[in-house]
């Protein structure tokens, strides 16, 4: 039953990360970092898919995810349509692992040491679930923070 729960939560976190999403005014918007702000909600974006594709899809589900952590904060300007596809395949990553998953196994010791000692997965899980609404909470925010004015400027251009 639980990991039914967690499945079920994970689902509807990630649709509304991609709703989050969405909701931003243009692209740029999604980039800016004002000062007191260290993440954009791009980057956070990111972030929780890599930690997402790493601690559920390869760790649980055996998916071979390889993490790049240091480019989910240093990625700028990854376009919107390429994160969105990524929370779709996120989706589909967490759901496949998670529906593997019985409810006797939520007591096994996650595979990795992650913290500063063993956890059971369900630990685990939890932590991943709580990890997603914290940072989904500050992306959020950070699109409302937001003054519509500013968020009109065109995204500067790399070299």
């Amino acid at each position: 039953m639980l990991a039914a729960i967690l499945k079920n939560l994970f689902d509807r976190d990630l649709n509304k990360l991609s709703q989050e999403i969405e909701a931003y005014p243009n692209e740029n918007a999604l980039w800016r970092i004002e000062p007191g702000i260290s993440n954009s909600g791009g980057n956070l974006c990111l972030h929780l898919l890599g930690n997402l594709n790493t601690y559920i899809g390869a760790e649980l589900g055996n998916s071979g995810y390889i993490r790049h952590r240091d480019r989910e904060f240093s990625d700028r300007y990854v376009p919107r349509p390429e994160l969105l596809a990524g929370i779709a395949t996120t989706r589909r990553v967490v759901e496949a692992a998670l529906a593997q998953l019985a409810d006797e196994q939520l007591a096994a010791e996650y595979p990795v040491v992650v913290f500063e000692s063993p956890t059971s997965v369900a630990y685990m899980l939890m932590h991943l679930a709580t990890h997603l609404t914290y940072h989904l909470g500050q992306i959020n925010y950070h699109r409302r923070l937001l003054d519509a004015t500013q968020t009109q400027a065109p995204m500067p251009q790399e070299a």
